[in-house]
């Protein structure tokens, strides 16, 4: 299994628009960070995991030419608003599936209902197919997916575990129930957003204190914000088993 990181960054990138903070002006490739999302291949399946604003120019980069479908950790524009830019995607191999929460679904219908409509459709426009999300295990192909109930402050959201691998993005509080799913996984993504606490992301503290908990031979940290600090400075200051993930980072499992 093959994962790329497409995107590492926070809601508004880094840099920011505007922004004078120094990370915002470092010229350090791995300080520039899209907005958060994974490519995962196994076999002959590619998925992705959010499909933000950048979604367009992440697929060029990675030279990514065909998708088996797209999930969903929830609805924030900064992981779904890339939908439209699927249309490439459709027209060279028809209707793309989709995977979320009832609640995204209904949040995606509004936002792209020339999408999901079936009455006087834009030639045009792309088409999915649904495939509504419960907190159970299901399967993409022959390979079990088990999904991660969270909270985003208040917000539930799903994470994702691939056999050994698991993908945690916008966390704030997990259950023991939920953290019983994440034993034994060998590579553990999850967020760290900033040095201070935020109300609906860990910072680095809780995410290295959640690490720590789970145990996996290796952390990558995830939806980073300027305010955590330079790349390299960061990383300097990590366990030796936690990285910084950075945008086109490429990892095997």
């Amino acid at each position: 299994m093959e994962i790329t990181f497409l995107g590492t960054g926070t809601s508004q990138g880094i840099p920011i628009i505007g922004s004078t903070h120094p990370v915002c002006l470092s010229e350090d490739p791995k300080d520039k960070r899209l907005r958060v999302s994974v490519l995962i291949s196994w076999d002959s399946y590619t998925y992705v995991i959010d499909c933000g604003p950048d979604f367009r120019q992440q697929m060029l980069t990675n030279n990514v030419s065909h998708i088996d479908g797209i999930l969903f950790t929830h609805e924030h524009a900064d992981h779904t608003m890339g939908l439209d830019d699927i249309r490439p995607f459709f027209f060279r191999q028809g209707d793309i599936p989709i995977y979320a929460h009832q609640r995204v679904m209904s949040s995606l219908k509004k936002r792209f209902d020339y999408i999901f409509t079936s009455e006087n459709k834009y030639p045009g426009a792309p088409s999915v197919i649904e495939n509504e999300l419960i907190n159970e295990p299901f399967h993409l192909n022959s390979l079990q997916v088990v999904p991660i109930n969270l909270m985003h402050n208040r917000l539930q959201v799903f994470g994702f575990r691939f056999k050994d691998f698991a993908y945690l993005t916008d966390v704030k509080t997990v259950e023991q129930e939920e953290r019983e799913k994440l034993k034994g996984v060998k590579v553990l993504v999850v967020n760290a957003l900033r040095i201070d606490p935020h109300p609906s992301h860990f910072n680095l503290e809780e995410a290295i204190a959640f690490i720590e908990d789970i145990q996996p031979e290796k952390a990558y940290l995830t939806h980073i914000s300027h305010l955590l600090g330079f790349h390299e400075e960061v990383q300097q200051q990590l366990p030796e088993n936690i990285f910084l993930a950075y945008d086109n980072l490429k990892i095997t499992i």
